[in-house]
């Protein structure tokens, strides 16, 4: 477990299915994750993926609560993927999904500093990517902020246009 601020942050369990499928059930929470709807199918294999991330790697997403209430807030981290776009393929890769109820209190600027020093400090300095979907601001500014910057633009075929980030150390 990783202490980031008031938030614990541990890797995934089996019984954190039901929290993560309900962190991005509302409309809300998809704008800007493909905009897709999960089905429990589809949480679960997000869950076990990211399972499998911290099994083969060492690392993957934390599941991040808050300490005091135990409350769920979202889940924050490094993972491993294959994204079928440029520089996006086996490669260490930083993502963050907060809750609606959280937005607006900097959340994942605390658990993302954390989660990159941790990454840092157990894998060594290695070039991290991300994906933002142009228009989440509040991403694109964390993103800057943690040390990426932009590598390319990728065009979906529903139209979305996906900036991709690296943060090189």
């Amino acid at each position: 477990m990783l202490q980031a601020g008031p938030y614990a942050l541990w890797p995934p369990q089996a019984d954190d299915h039901a929290a993560l499928h309900a962190l991005t059930a509302p409309a809300e929470m998809r704008c800007f994750l493909g905009n897709h709807q999960p089905d429990e199918a589809d949480s679960f294999a997000r869950l076990y993926r990211n399972a499998g991330s911290w099994a083969l790697h060492g690392y993957g997403t934390f599941m991040v609560r808050e300490a005091q209430s135990g409350a769920f807030v979202g889940h924050c981290g490094v993972f491993r993927s294959w994204r079928g776009l440029p520089g996006m393929n086996d490669v260490a890769e930083a993502g963050w999904i907060i809750g609606r109820d959280w937005w607006g209190r900097g959340v994942a600027s605390v658990v993302m500093d954390a989660v990159l020093a941790w990454f840092d400090q157990t894998h060594g300095c290695q070039r991290v990517a991300c994906m933002i979907e142009q228009g989440n601001v509040a991403s694109e500014r964390l993103a800057a902020r943690l040390g990426f910057v932009p590598y390319h633009e990728h065009t979906q075929d529903s139209g979305t246009v996906l900036t991709l980030y690296e943060r090189l150390r």
